[in-house]
């Protein structure tokens, strides 16, 4: 596609009007705003209103629209677009992560079945170009994880409770004040946001189309000051962590919960609504990637990057798909968790493996011990309980009580 490319853009809210900044100043692309959908008639807009349209067939259908940037909450709505636009001969930009996890599967086979290019860097960590860089440099690579922080608001508020000292109340208000958090900020401070994420960039890692349902996500809403304390005293910070990781030769796993992380640890100063990807490989060994999670420009400079790539004809290859390794998801593994408890009942329930210490106070109790993933996610509504929380302790995970190789140097050798 070397020609000027038509852009039909649906959504004009703060990644839209961020990417809308960024194309105009942006120089070397060919790619011009032909015509925005939106949905609020009374909205006073920033730009003239000869540029907007109310009807999304006047872009789905426009002949002379080349490629349709979708950036609007809706994922249902947003999956209409796509599939829509796709079957309508279009290239697609997308960065709705809810919408992509629960149809990326059905949405890679339209591309192929209609030639055309569905691109959504912008959907997983902001300007992080981690999607890009799983599918060109990591192409050929084996790897043994991918985790980090790829949620600016709950980052936002652990950066605050811990080095402000702020509760976790003051700090989501703050955080609501600033536009990070939704007036409901369950998607972001649940886990189910980066949930979404991780499965996505599990697909490009390791070739699996995981449905999101079965991924286990626990996040920060019931944080306490127990816990905070708890983990300053052993000089760990809280981060809320997904985490996708290779065990032996055929399966992987993927989860999101909150982390320990101690000042040896990547993550351990990624602060405010910044964003952090570590990369562990056999052959290139643990690679870091920063950079903003959340913002108009972030976002809107990484729908840019993607809209520049149609220009050159790109398009996902899906390689790790495609080289059939056969590799499973699993939720069969052991994992060390803290956790902070109120009723002795509900241990029992959890079904611990091993425990490796226990403390019984006034009104704090804690436990730290091995439990089987899959037991976690039996024992959600449990967990959701005010009263408890838990955390991943980062230790080596385990499969049958067979211990990953957690270095670089025994995965090169076993792979």
């Amino acid at each position: 596609m070397t020609k000027n490319i038509k852009l039909g853009l649906f959504g004009f809210g703060v990644v839209g009007q961020g990417l809308y900044d960024v194309l105009n100043k942006a120089k070397g692309i060919n790619a011009d705003v032909y015509k925005i959908c939106v949905k609020d008639r009374n909205k006073r807009r920033t730009i003239p209103d000869f540029h907007f349209t109310f009807d999304p067939d006047d872009i789905i259908n426009n002949p002379e629209i080349d490629v349709v940037v979708e950036i609007i909450n809706d994922a249902d709505e947003a999956y209409k677009i796509v599939t829509a636009s796709l079957k309508n001969g279009k290239h697609v930009v997308t960065a709705n992560k809810k919408m992509l996890a629960e149809h990326l599967e059905e949405l890679v086979q339209l591309q192929q079945q209609y030639n055309v290019s569905l691109l959504y860097e912008a959907s997983s960590c902001g300007a992080i170009p981690i999607i890009r860089n799983l599918e060109e440099y990591y192409d050929n690579e084996l790897l043994y994880s991918v985790s980090g922080i790829f949620n600016g608001t709950s980052n936002y508020i652990l950066t605050k409770i811990f080095n402000e000292n702020l509760t976790y109340d003051v700090a989501l208000k703050q955080a609501q004040d600033l536009g990070f958090a939704e007036t409901d900020p369950t998607s972001d401070v649940g886990g189910f946001d980066p949930k979404y994420k991780l499965v996505i960039i599990a697909a490009h890692a390791y070739g699996l189309f995981v449905n999101p349902k079965d991924v286990f996500n626990y996040g920060i809403q019931h944080l306490s000051k127990h816990d905070i304390r708890f983990a300053m005293e052993k000089g760990y910070r809280i981060k809320l962590v997904p985490t996708a990781v290779k065990l032996n030769h055929k399966k992987v796993t993927l989860f999101v919960m909150p982390q320990f992380v101690d000042k040896e640890h990547y993550l351990y100063d990624v602060d405010n609504e910044n964003n952090g990807v570590v990369v562990e490989a056999a052959f290139a060994d643990k690679q870091f990637f920063y950079g903003k999670g959340a913002g108009g420009h972030p976002t809107g400079s990484a729908v840019l990057s993607d809209i520049s790539a149609l220009t050159y004809n790109y398009r996902y290859e899906y390689k790790k798909f495609l080289q059939q390794d056969k590799l499973q998801y699993t939720t069969d593994i052991e994992i060390e968790i803290y956790i902070r408890y109120e009723n002795e009942s509900d241990l029992k329930s959890l079904k611990f493996l091993n425990i490796s210490e226990k403390y019984f106070g006034k009104d704090f109790k804690y436990l730290i011990g091995t439990v089987v993933l899959s037991d976690l996610i039996k024992a959600k509504e449990l967990l959701q309980n005010k009263n408890t929380f838990i955390v991943d302790t980062g230790k080596d995970l385990r499969l049958k009580g067979e211990t990953v190789q957690k270095s670089v140097e025994e995965v090169a050798e076993t792979l």
